[in-house]
């Protein structure tokens, strides 16, 4: 089992990737990460089909993919993390994450994941969602091993 990340937008050096390289460091699951750009002369629709066929580019067949979005459903810690460990109880081989650009994820993305996540009610910046999923991903990790990192 693996965590796959696919995104839009290079990470820079800086504290955004500085966060995310801590948090992706302490999970137990490799995460594996898919950076990708897209033509930003295209109009709106367009830039979001390119997008599109690249996000879901790095996920093959038996890959459970979770779409970040506003119109996703809201979790606590605890619950997203037995909602994950359901998902690797059904024998998939990795659980992918779609972070999409700017202008929001186009229909091709809205057929093909299976779920929609959503971080909360407020706009998150695109590169500071990955820190924030990092950490989310090891946090359920700690959960269910039982480890003191999270407290009720």
């Amino acid at each position: 089992m693996k965590f796959i990340l696919s995104c839009i937008g290079k990470m820079k050096q800086g504290p955004q990737e500085d966060l995310f390289t801590l948090y992706k460091a302490r999970l137990k699951t490799p995460l594996l990460i898919h950076e990708f750009e897209a033509k930003a002369s295209l109009p709106t629709l367009k830039r979001q089909e390119a997008e599109a066929e690249l996000l879901l580019s790095p996920f093959q067949e038996h890959t459970f993919i979770i779409a970040l979005d506003e119109t996703g459903r809201e979790f606590t810690s605890r619950s997203l993390a037995h909602k994950i460990q359901d998902i690797k109880n059904q024998g998939y081989k990795a659980i992918g994450f779609i972070i999409g650009g700017a202008d929001g994820l186009h229909p091709l993305i809205k057929e093909r994941a299976d779920f929609f996540l959503c971080l909360g009610r407020l706009t998150w910046p695109h590169m500071l969602v990955r820190g924030l999923l990092a950490e989310q991903l090891y946090r359920g990790e700690s959960i269910l091993d039982g480890h003191p990192y999270h407290r009720d």
